[in-house]
């Protein structure tokens, strides 16, 4: 089940997407935090992104197609609603009043925003294979070079830990996608078999998660100075900055788990024929 490794977290930790029509429920500061971020054009991206894979899914997986149900089904899930309500209360019980105030200084000043910006505009770039190829063999040329911009990039992501993250969130979201699909019937494997072919997966998923994010990331910041780099490395490393890491990731995490299981339980319905 190759494909599998398409299902993974790979979002830079200003990136990861909400809509702000959820946010009736989460305090004013919570929402002011959500709307800097630029979090509705991001909740289109990823629920593009998210119904592509239910795609990728039910192409091979199901080659007579998943009909009406399959799809009613994955909209459901990739629901832009559900996002803000898991990502929204991981933030508001992960940020303090003085994170929000660190949050909102920098991605309201015109870096922050430039930052952004270029963020958004890759992250809807990369929904091209061709763009991603191109991505990644950027990437790939620089590998193990001394290139200075390689460099900024790298102490980037190692500032908010984003392969480890991103990795432990593919994986938690594969384990989550097989244990969807044994409850479903549609496999019979044990909590230890899943294990192990979730795990023999997991330098190969790394590899995939680190070309993406480096990819990204050399083609998002590429207009940028660097000092905006060096500044949104320092944000990274402040209080405020690492709260919004944690409470994303964490956030996040959650979101994954529950849309793989999910996904794994309705392509399990949609091989036994049953249009519920």
């Amino acid at each position: 089940m190759g494909w599998l490794r398409r299902n993974v977290l790979l979002a830079c930790f200003a990136l990861l997407a909400v809509a702000p029509s959820g946010l009736r429920a989460q305090t004013p500061a919570i929402a002011d935090v959500l709307a800097a971020l630029r979090l509705p054009e991001l909740a289109e991206l990823m629920r593009a992104e998210g119904l592509d894979h239910a795609a990728d899914i039910e192409s091979q997986m199901l080659p007579g197609g998943g009909g009406g149900f399959w799809a009613r089904r994955t909209d459901t899930i990739y629901d832009a609603d559900r996002i803000v309500a898991i990502v929204g209360a991981a933030l508001d019980s992960g940020l303090t009043e003085a994170h929000r105030t660190e949050v909102l200084t920098f991605f309201e000043s015109p870096r922050g925003r430039r930052i952004l910006s270029h963020e958004v505009a890759a992250r809807a770039a990369m929904a091209e294979p061709e763009v991603e190829d191109i991505a990644r063999a950027s990437y790939d040329a620089l590998r193990g070079s001394d290139d200075p911009r390689l460099a900024r990039i790298a102490s980037f992501v190692e500032a908010n830990d984003l392969v480890e993250l991103n990795l432990a969130g593919a994986l938690g979201a594969n384990l989550q996608f097989y244990r969807g699909l044994v409850d479903g019937r549609a496999l019979d494997m044990s909590e230890a078999e899943i294990l192990s072919n979730v795990w023999t997966r997991e330098d190969e998923t790394r590899a995939t998660t680190e070309s993406w994010l480096f990819g990204y990331l050399l083609m998002a910041y590429q207009p940028l100075g660097d000092a905006d780099i060096d500044e949104y490395i320092a944000f990274s490393r402040s209080a405020g900055g690492a709260a919004l890491n944690s409470a994303l990731f964490s956030g996040f995490d959650i979101l994954y788990r529950n849309v793989s299981y999910e996904l794994g339980l309705a392509a399990a319905t949609a091989m036994s024929g049953s249009d519920l």
